[in-house]
């Protein structure tokens, strides 16, 4: 049987090998890009995994004073359909995580979403 300070190392060792795994999949999360879309591609939403928007492209169509609100519709349903794909991403990315760790589904650690 092993000693307490034994167990205690063992614990230590698998938390750093975890929070190194977490910084690792942070890091792959903010590198994963999506992009999200509205009224038929005239509104793109480009975002990382992590939900850090990267760039919002308008179709010249769109750039009429008299669409302003349209336009501000359509790129706050593109923003939307980019997150949702983001937490898509970001989820699947961390059942594999968990699952490589022999983690049960659904199992929520601190920092793991």
């Amino acid at each position: 049987m092993k000693s307490m300070e034994e167990m205690i190392q063992a614990a230590q060792k698998a938390a750093e090998t975890i929070q190194t795994q977490m910084n690792d999949m942070q890091a792959k999360l903010d590198a994963i890009e999506v992009e999200g879309q509205a009224g038929g591609g005239l509104v793109k939403v480009r975002a990382s995994a992590k939900g850090r928007i990267l760039r919002v492209e308008i179709d010249e169509s769109l750039m009429k004073p008299e669409e302003k609100q349209m336009v501000e519709d359509l790129v706050t349903a593109a923003f939307n359909d980019a997150r949702d794909k983001a937490d898509r991403v970001s989820s699947e990315e961390m059942r594999k995580i968990q699952g490589s760790m022999g983690l049960p589904p659904g199992f929520n650690l601190p920092g793991m979403g």
